[in-house]
């Protein structure tokens, strides 16, 4: 996973998942879509993940940044930060996506900042900042998971992707 070797957890998230032998790491990384459009996590907690994309590989026939590409980018952040709220007995669902795109970009790198809108028992929502290297917002996604309860099917695949 390269560059994910750096991202920032929070001491007692990596505790939780040390003791259930799951690699953080590969739970809380970009998965295999991410990894193949570049997504990069730098930071990740339940109140903020912190992403980084290249443009270049992730553009539509005009070349500009691909709007599915920003729907990923916003998706794995929020879906990150929920899980990380839901924590080790819950896993998080994509229910709902929102993305409104501003600004085209054409070159460099996209970051993404997933804030906590609500966090609950059965839900979470976040929103999702995305700006280009001039700090220009690119894109404003929403995105709620719905948690639910970690089923034994799961937890075979939990510790597959590590």
């Amino acid at each position: 996973m390269g560059e994910q070797q750096h991202v920032k957890f929070p001491q007692e998230v990596i505790d939780e998942y040390a003791a259930l032998g799951v690699d953080l790491l590969a739970l809380f990384s970009a998965g295999h879509l991410g990894n193949r459009m570049g997504v990069q996590i730098s930071e990740a907690s339940a109140e903020r993940v912190v992403g980084t994309m290249p443009v270049e590989g992730n553009t539509q026939p005009y070349g500009l940044l691909h709007g599915g590409a920003s729907a990923v980018l916003a998706e794995t952040l929020g879906s990150i930060g929920s899980m990380l709220h839901g924590g080790s007995s819950k896993i998080a669902v994509g229910v709902d996506l929102n993305c409104t795109h501003h600004r085209g970009v054409r070159s460099g790198q996209v970051t993404g900042v997933a804030t906590p809108v609500h966090r609950g028992r059965s839900t979470a929502t976040y929103e999702i900042v995305v700006t280009d290297e001039n700090d220009k917002r690119v894109c404003t996604a929403r995105l709620t998971c719905m948690l639910r309860d970690v089923r034994p099917g799961d937890e075979e695949h939990i510790r597959a992707a590590g």
